[in-house]
């Protein structure tokens, strides 16, 4: 069973949701691809989302880089490929659709990982908002360009501190 609970945050009320004690998935509150919610039970006392609540929320604060928590992102191989890769880029640094493509072996793949970033179903948390187009622009995510710009220009003030990984 899923279930979820939701925070207001700087980018707007953001939905967790976790099964068997993993997370599954972050929602904007105008997701482009919103699962199908039907038998989803609102559990704002469990642990795991709990857990994910507290690390956004460090985050936004600009106390976290990175977050450690259990998950279980559903997706085809190459998805969790480009998931992956997606994980090792650092706080407060971009990657290149071309350059995501190179990292997971493929060079001729820009456009399959963009696809890929655009459904992956835990962003921030698993950071796609962090790629961007070759020449520096502001290209696809799943939350909007706004949210995408916030998010970029966040990091970026915190980039140099000591912050939790």
């Amino acid at each position: 069973m899923t279930i979820y609970t939701t925070i207001n945050s700087p980018v707007g009320d953001l939905t967790l949701s976790a099964v068997a004690g993993r997370l599954t998935g972050l929602l904007f509150e105008d997701n482009r691809y919103p699962p199908d919610r039907e038998g989803w039970r609102r559990d704002d006392a469990d642990s795991a989302l709990r857990a994910a609540c507290a690390q956004l929320e460090e985050y936004f604060a600009g106390r976290r880089k990175g977050f450690q928590l259990p998950m279980n992102s559903k997706g085809t191989e190459f998805q969790q490929k480009v998931w992956a890769a997606l994980l090792e880029i650092p706080f407060g640094e971009t990657r290149s659709y071309g350059e995501q493509a190179r990292l997971i072996g493929d060079h001729k793949a820009v456009r399959a990982v963009g696809l890929a970033n655009g459904r992956n179903p835990i962003p921030i948390i698993v950071p796609c908002h962090r790629v961007i187009g070759a020449d520096g622009s502001m290209t696809g995510f799943g939350g909007g360009i706004e949210r995408k710009k916030w998010l970029l220009a966040h990091e970026a003030r915190f980039r140099s501190k000591t912050l939790f990984d």
